[in-house]
């Protein structure tokens, strides 16, 4: 017999969500961490859930253990030196908020503590090491010399982390030549619960509302970011005020920076026997639109609607794999080239591509179908 029949590398939001939303079902779970738990404390990224990670997060019995969360009203997007803008409000399309924002270590730290009740086995500092198949199972070899399990199916949640130790084999990578810049900044005009995200010629700058403060993701080139992170208090919030404008008054203090390079790193279909991706192992994301968490999530769910609808003795079969795939093609593909055609689009200077930004914010502003298509797609995914 396995050892278990679902063994989960990365206890982070995406392989931690998977885990708990198998809780009850009677199969064997493992979830294995790699990072340190000191090092999730500390992430500083704000993250911006939609109403559907919402939904998902409230059934995993997570939600209510986060606080504080902000919520999101409206979006306010715009671009600099150019015309053309439009704001999405959540009353609009029937949704109580647009988003939520709540900070990356916060929601670790609440899905850390849920694994560690007893219901699954939690292995901290346990990574995977090698994989192998052994007639209608995995035999995963863990590190540092923690021996090997065998289990029905590997699911790959950890972002770092590739089971065939061969990232160029698995990942198809564009370089976007950017890098976020994240921080929290204060302002002298309140936010009104008004997420902003403004395009300029280096890339997306989002300042979301977070308490009564902002949380800001900057994208920028690398050589900016390292200087803006450097700088002095006031050098940086005088460049921030002039790439953002004064729509939210005078920036007064910031706190809290950090930074981290972009790229599109998409996992190939290599057909790997009992083994799945999910999340920032399937695919990781430019933070424009804030799709990269919401998406792993649902695919998190989708993975345990199909692993709880399954035989224990077809958990990491071909065909469950293959149906799984096909629920996920749609929704991933999407997510996937939005966010990467908003990165192209939006961070170029070339005024034809200016001209023809303006013009479709405007078209989009004018129609309001049209808004509530492109919101509810966000929330809930190509099946909202």
């Amino acid at each position: 017999m396995n050892d278990y029949d679902v063994l989960i590398a990365g206890g982070g939001p995406g392989g931690g969500a998977l885990a708990l939303a198998l809780r009850g079902s009677g199969l064997r779970i493992a979830v294995l961490e790699t990072r340190p738990r000191e090092t999730a404390a500390e992430d500083p990224r704000p993250l911006a859930l939609s109403h559907g990670s919402r939904l998902i997060l409230e059934r995993l019995e997570l939600w209510r253990a986060l606080d504080p969360v902000t919520p999101i009203g409206r979006i306010h997007v715009s671009q600099r030196g150019g015309f053309g803008r439009v704001l999405l409000d959540a009353a609009a399309v029937g949704l109580p908020a647009l988003g939520y924002v709540v900070d990356y270590a916060q929601l670790a730290a609440r899905v850390t503590e849920s694994l560690q009740g007893g219901w699954c086995d939690y292995l901290p500092g346990t990574a995977v090491n090698r994989v192998s198949l052994d007639g209608d199972a995995a035999v995963v070899e863990l590190e540092p010399a923690r021996g090997r399990v065998i289990t029905g199916l590997l699911v790959v949640a950890d972002g770092g982390m590739h089971a065939d130790g061969n990232e160029a084999h698995a990942v198809r990578t564009v370089d976007y030549r950017q890098t976020a810049v994240t921080a929290r900044v204060t302002s002298t005009v309140a936010h009104a619960h008004v997420a902003y995200e403004r395009f300029t010629p280096e890339g997306p700058l989002a300042l979301l509302p977070a308490g009564g403060d902002l949380a800001l993701i900057w994208s920028t080139t690398p050589e900016r970011a390292q200087r803006l992170c450097a700088a002095p208090d006031a050098e940086f919030l005088g460049e921030l005020q002039q790439a953002f404008g004064n729509r939210l008054g005078r920036f007064t203090a910031v706190t809290r920076r950090g930074m981290f390079p972009l790229a599109l790193r998409v996992a190939r279909d290599t057909g790997e026997p009992r083994t799945v991706r999910i999340g920032n192992a399937a695919q990781t994301l430019h933070p424009v639109a804030g799709q990269g968490l919401n998406l792993g999530l649902r695919d998190a769910w989708e993975l345990a609607a199909e692993l709880r609808r399954s035989e224990r003795e077809r958990i990491g079969a071909p065909e469950l794999l293959a149906r799984y795939a096909a629920r996920r093609r749609l929704d991933r593909g999407g997510g996937i080239w939005f966010t990467h055609g908003l990165a192209r689009m939006f961070s170029s200077d070339l005024a034809p591509l200016r001209a023809a930004r303006g013009l479709g914010l405007a078209a989009l502003a004018a129609l309001p179908p049209a808004q509530e298509f492109l919101v509810r797609r966000m929330s809930f995914g190509a099946r909202g």
